[in-house]
Order: C-alpha cells, then sequence, then structure tokens
C-alpha cells in the first residue's frame, strides 16, 4: 500500500511541476515553426563557413543579470532577434513598456532618426478581466506595469523613445495608420487586449513591415490568451513562430 501510494505521489508531483512540458507535447502548435534566417535577409549567415555570423549580426546589446527582479523579460536570444529587425526600422512601436529593456535594445540598434513610440498603462488603471481569460495574466499586468522610470531613462538615445502611460484600449492608432516598420505585441496577456493591440497593429503596420508577438507558450497559463488568439488569427492571417523561441511574427507582405 505505500509503494502504491508513493506511486500517485510521484505521478502528481510529475504531474504539477511538469504541467506546461506535458501540455504542450498533447496540443502541437497551429503555428508553422521557422528557423530565424527566414524572416529576414539581415538573418543570412556566411554559409560557406559553416553558417558563421557576418558583421551584420553585431548588435548593441547588454544581458539581464540572472536573480534580478526585472519583470517580464525576453529571452536573449529574443532580445537579439528584436535588436536586429530595429537595425532596419525607422518607426517602431512597442505595446507594453515594462521595464523598457526592449525599449532600450529598440533605441540602441535603430537608425539615428528612428522614433520609438511605446505605451504603458499606469499602475493604478482599472481593466476589466472578462469571463474566461486568464487570471494571472491579468495579475502581470499589474506586477509589469510598476514602472515610472525604465532602463533608457536619462540616457543618450531616450531622445528616441516617446513613452505614452495609456491603456492600450484607449489607444487611437490613427496617427499611425500604415506607418510602422516594426511593430511588437508585448503588453497585457489577456483575450480582450491581445485582440485590441493586434488589431490595431495590423491597421499601423506598414508596406513590408513587421508585427512581433511575445510569448507564444503552449501551456504556459498566463500565455493561454495569446496562443488563442494566434491560433484563431492564423487562420486567415500568414503567421510564422521562430524556432527557439516564444516569438511570432506576421510581414506585411
Amino acid at each position: 500500500m505505500l509503494y502504491i501510494i508513493l506511486i500517485f505521489i510521484n505521478l502528481f508531483l510529475i504531474l504539477y511541476f511538469k504541467k506546461k512540458e506535458i501540455k504542450s507535447f498533447f496540443f502541437k502548435k497551429k503555428i508553422s515553426v521557422k528557423t530565424v534566417d527566414f524572416i529576414h535577409p539581415i538573418f543570412k549567415t556566411e554559409s560557406n563557413v559553416l553558417n558563421f555570423p557576418t558583421k551584420n549580426h553585431i548588435t548593441n546589446f547588454f544581458v539581464i543579470p540572472s536573480g534580478s527582479n526585472i519583470k517580464g523579460m525576453t529571452s536573449d536570444l529574443e532580445a537579439w532577434i528584436l535588436s536586429m529587425m530595429s537595425k532596419i526600422s525607422n518607426n517602431i512601436f512597442e505595446f507594453g513598456t515594462c521595464s523598457g529593456k526592449t525599449t532600450y535594445l529598440f533605441a540602441l540598434n535603430s537608425p539615428n532618426n528612428a522614433r520609438i513610440n511605446t505605451i504603458t498603462i499606469k499602475n493604478d488603471e482599472n481593466l476589466k478581466l472578462y469571463k474566461g481569460e486568464s487570471k494571472s495574466a491579468y495579475r502581470n499586468i499589474y506586477s509589469e506595469s510598476k514602472y515610472d522610470k525604465f532602463m533608457f531613462t536619462d540616457t543618450e538615445v531616450a531622445k528616441k523613445i516617446n513613452v505614452r502611460f495609456i491603456n492600450s484600449l484607449k489607444l487611437d492608432e490613427t496617427e499611425f495608420i500604415n506607418k510602422c516598420d516594426l511593430i511588437f505585441i508585448d503588453g497585457g496577456h489577456t483575450y480582450s487586449i491581445v485582440k485590441n493591440d493586434s488589431e490595431k497593429a495590423f491597421k499601423m503596420v506598414c508596406k513590408k513591415g513587421f508585427i512581433f508577438w511575445h510569448d507564444y507558450v503552449i501551456g504556459k497559463r498566463s500565455a493561454k490568451d495569446v496562443v488563442k488568439y494566434l491560433h484563431e488569427i492564423s487562420k486567415h492571417k500568414k503567421l510564422n513562430s521562430i524556432k527557439g523561441t516564444s516569438l511570432v511574427y506576421f510581414k506585411n507582405e
């Protein structure tokens, strides 16, 4: 009897701590997976020397030390991909400033005349959680919007950046219609906000411009609404996920 009890305890612990991996095994990605070189020619490597990077792959970059209390960050690979994309973008828009890590990388790597608009809510903003939406995603909105100073504050490149403290649901996107080369969607991860930010982004992105979404992670509780929305629109929008990352992108052909 003791052995049976121990087996059930072990199974419970495995299911509890490995639930994300188990879910990702049973629920396969519905969006095609591409290697990074598929995104844009800027990612092309030197194939004649075992696919070594070229000088074009060098970016201005920094790494956040492990154990820091910075919230809501991209991985180093994701951050590098977005840094590379900013090198070829003059008009960048970001939904979700958080600590300003990605915003800072955009500013460090974009052309001198680039303009970066980024939005974040005030921490006392009253947002509605709709039935069925991720409660953990809702909580994360507030934990990731605690910043009123950012990584780029008082830096040389801060002049490129315009921070707006505004609820994206109330954003009037009119001034950005068909103007943005690069849009990064990493704000609130509840379904209503992801849908709102994405629908506005599709209007804002220019011809040949790109939209990137963060946190396409099947099985991650706080990302379930991101996955749900992206799977829905993948039926009529050409989306690709990037191998080794939680990024999904759309190119406005």
